[in-house]
């Protein structure tokens, strides 16, 4: 949307950083809403036993708010690291112009909004006249959760609400994402598969011989970076070829295909990645 036309809800942004918080990921925060974020509401709420669909009313946002009374906005400077480079002009479809332009973010702005979990032009919304290329200026920006997720036993993708959940060994729900899942060119598994490993900074690797959709004949390593098509973490299931992975444009998680694979935005994938371990068990249904 064009800035005139950005028109974020203050309240939206309260409830996507508190679900985003409890691990109920609306995917990225924008303010504005949509089908990740009712998702994530009708999870929480089965989660929680609290009667309702993805709709937000009062008593959602109070049993949110009960359960974690914490400040949803944070005080953070810029530092010099936040701005320094080097950055990657935005990536195009070509695969082969992405492998010799690189996969950093694109900005000192994009590094900060994956970084709190927002698009770029909420980031802006919430603090007009910043230089974003300047240390030592004050930003206002969501207080995400960096506690680390842990004891994952099971993760179920469910192909239709398109969505990643992760269990633990009692079966208590301990983490619900958006996820682009699979395409009608190129499906995702059905069945039980298992977590191999886990490979933090991926380069990734078109190989014609070894996958089936059409991006030509030459092999192509796109290097690592959080621009890269498989973002910034691969979790490799036993299944060959398919990971869940994370992805170069967290607004599009949810609402296009994928090539067979599981793809989250970084933040989420990243999240996942470090709660999981060998032999996991993967079921897509």
């Amino acid at each position: 949307a064009s800035p005139a036309a950005y028109a974020p809800d203050a309240g939206m942004v309260r409830l996507q950083i508190l679900l985003d918080r409890s691990r109920f990921s609306p995917g990225v925060i924008d303010g504005l809403g949509g089908e990740n974020t009712r998702q994530a509401i009708a999870a929480w709420r089965k989660a929680n036993d609290l009667a309702g669909d993805g709709a937000a009313d009062a008593a959602l946002l109070q049993a949110l708010a009960g359960a974690d009374a914490a400040p949803v906005m944070a005080r953070y400077t810029l530092t010099a690291a936040d701005i320094a480079g080097p950055f990657s002009p935005p990536a195009g479809s070509d695969l082969a112009e992405t492998a010799r332009a690189g996969t950093n973010f694109t900005s000192a702005l994009e590094r900060l909004a994956e970084r709190f979990h927002v698009t770029e032009a909420l980031l802006q919304g919430l603090n007009p006249g910043v230089d974003f290329r300047r240390a030592g200026q004050t930003l206002v920006v969501p207080a995400v959760n960096d506690t680390p997720l842990t004891g994952v036993a099971r993760i179920v993708i469910d192909k239709t609400e398109r969505s990643a959940r992760a269990f633990d060994e009692s079966g208590t729900l301990l983490a619900f994402y958006p996820a682009t899942i699979g395409s009608s060119e190129r499906p995702a598994p059905s069945g039980t598969v298992t977590v191999v490993g886990v490979a933090p900074a991926p380069d990734y690797t078109y190989d014609p011989e070894r996958v089936s959709y059409d991006r030509g004949d030459e092999r192509i390593v796109v290097p690592a970076g959080p621009n890269n098509p498989v973002g910034t973490v691969w979790i490799d299931l036993s299944r060959d070829t398919y990971g869940i992975h994370g992805s170069p444009d967290p607004s599009k998680i949810g609402k296009t295909a994928s090539n067979g694979c599981v793809r989250l935005t970084n933040w989420d994938a990243e999240q996942l990645a470090a709660g999981v371990k060998p032999g996991v068990v993967v079921r897509f249904i």
